[in-house]
């Protein structure tokens, strides 16, 4: 029988299908996740205390716990909890730039400032997320209060999926922004996951686990 994973992941719900994609793409067996909703990027003072809570529930059930999340605007509160707690996290401020790399996402802002990201993530549920969540669908007229700063739409590509370009592509027309597509990948996320891999391997190796998703 398999044993049971030996690492924790706690990680926006926002990343949970890529995660779980490089978990089952590399055979990396020892990583269970659980996620904090993604919906709290609107509340981002809630992303703090529902990770603590994530890393209080899971004390001794693992050997180690790591964090898949960027500040996500809560302005070193995530951090500061992180270092209370003695918990690593990947590093950036928010996913755009670990899914681009430090240097490229850099570039691109340097480049243009009044860039506007989309994720795979966000792309599969733009109506919901920014249309919807912004109230865009009833009142269209604070498009231009929102993005009125913005010039561009720039798809930070995962995967290589025609049907994500087309909405993306369509995103960028509904919010009136020039479009530009940047295939990614998985960027620093999957070199955070490798390392954390290779820590476990060196440090107590353990025989192949079975990968679980939490709820």
């Amino acid at each position: 029988m398999a044993a049971s994973p030996t690492t924790l992941l706690i990680a926006c719900g926002a990343l949970a299908q890529e995660i779980t994609a490089l978990i089952r793409a590399n055979g990396w067996d020892h990583f269970a996740i659980t996620c904090v909703p993604a919906q709290f990027h609107n509340r981002p003072e809630k992303i703090p205390p529902a990770v603590r809570e994530k890393i209080h529930g899971a004390r001794g059930k693992y050997d180690k716990i790591l964090v898949v999340y960027g500040d996500c605007g809560s302005g070193g509160q995530l951090d500061d909890m992180l270092a209370e707690e003695g918990i690593e996290r990947i590093a950036g401020p928010h996913c755009y730039q670990f899914y681009a790399g430090r240097a490229d996402f850099e570039a691109m802002m340097d480049a243009e400032p009044g860039s506007f990201f989309l994720t795979d993530y966000l792309v599969r549920h733009f109506d919901l997320l920014i249309i919807q969540g912004l109230g865009l669908d009833r009142h269209p007229q604070l498009r231009d209060e929102y993005f009125g700063n913005y010039s561009k739409l720039i798809y930070l590509a995962q995967t290589e999926d025609d049907a994500l370009v087309a909405q993306a592509r369509a995103a960028a027309e509904k919010l009136g922004l020039t479009y530009e597509y940047r295939y990614t990948g998985y960027g620093e996320l999957e070199r955070f996951m490798a390392d954390a891999k290779r820590a476990k391997k060196e440090n107590s190796p353990h025989g192949k686990a079975d990968h679980r998703l939490l709820a």
